[in-house]
Formats: structure tokens, C-alpha cells, sequence
């Protein structure tokens, strides 16, 4: 089996020592995506439904780079700080695979490793 890796050059990559995203042969591993934007910072603090967008932003571009898209995508793990708040990212996570649908989880955690972050998602995508 053939392993693909690729990075997004978040900060955290080569402090902590891991990857984007990992292809597997057919499977594909999205690590932990955060809501960070070109500059390093996080965006738009205090906006779920903004940080989610932007967090399946970097997604879809992980997958691109490894030959896939959303469609491909079977599973989503969003990890938030407020679940009173879970209308903005639904409303984000609907608007990003409406046409294909994942099975999902949405678990509230204690905090992210930027009190500004409200989410971080996790993704895996099965190409053909």
C-alpha cells in the first residue's frame, strides 16, 4: 500500500509532527482542522458558522491535493466548544456536503488550542 501525505503549513504541523491529510491506497484522513487562516490567526472569532466554513475550507483543499472532493467524503467529526451553538455549524456543515452527506459527529470539548476557536473538524473520504 502507497502512503500520501500532504500539509496545509499550519504552525502546528511541524511543532506537534503530523500531516493534513493521509491517503491511504483509497482512504484518506483529514487530522484535526482548525478554523486558521492564511496569516496563522484564527478567523473570525466568536462566529461559529464563519470558523466552520473555513475549517472545511482547508478540508477541501487537503483532498484536492490528494486527488479527491468533498463527495468523497464519508465521515465528519466536529468538535466544538458551545453545543447551545451547533445551528451555526450544522448550517455550515449542510451548506458543505448537502449534495453528499456524511455520517457526522458533533461532541462539545472544554477548549481548542486557541480559546478565539469554537470548532475543529476531522474528515475521512474513501475514493474509488
Amino acid at each position: 500500500m502507497t502512503f500520501q501525505r500532504t500539509y496545509s503549513g499550519a504552525p502546528w504541523e511541524a511543532k506537534v509532527g503530523y500531516c493534513r491529510a493521509l491517503r491511504a491506497g483509497h482512504l484518506i484522513f483529514v487530522t484535526g482542522t482548525a478554523p486558521v487562516g492564511d496569516d496563522g490567526e484564527t478567523v473570525a472569532p466568536g462566529d461559529g458558522y464563519a470558523q466552520a466554513k473555513r475549517c472545511f475550507e482547508i478540508v477541501a483543499a487537503a483532498l484536492r491535493r490528494l486527488d479527491a472532493d468533498l463527495r468523497h467524503v464519508v465521515r465528519t467529526r466536529m468538535f466544538v466548544t458551545d453545543l447551545g451553538r451547533w445551528e451555526e455549524f450544522a448550517r455550515a456543515h449542510r451548506e458543505t456536503f448537502g449534495a453528499h452527506p456524511p455520517c457526522t459527529t458533533m461532541v462539545e470539548v472544554s477548549r481548542l488550542i486557541d480559546p478565539a476557536m469554537l470548532i475543529e473538524v476531522e474528515v475521512d473520504a474513501v475514493c474509488p
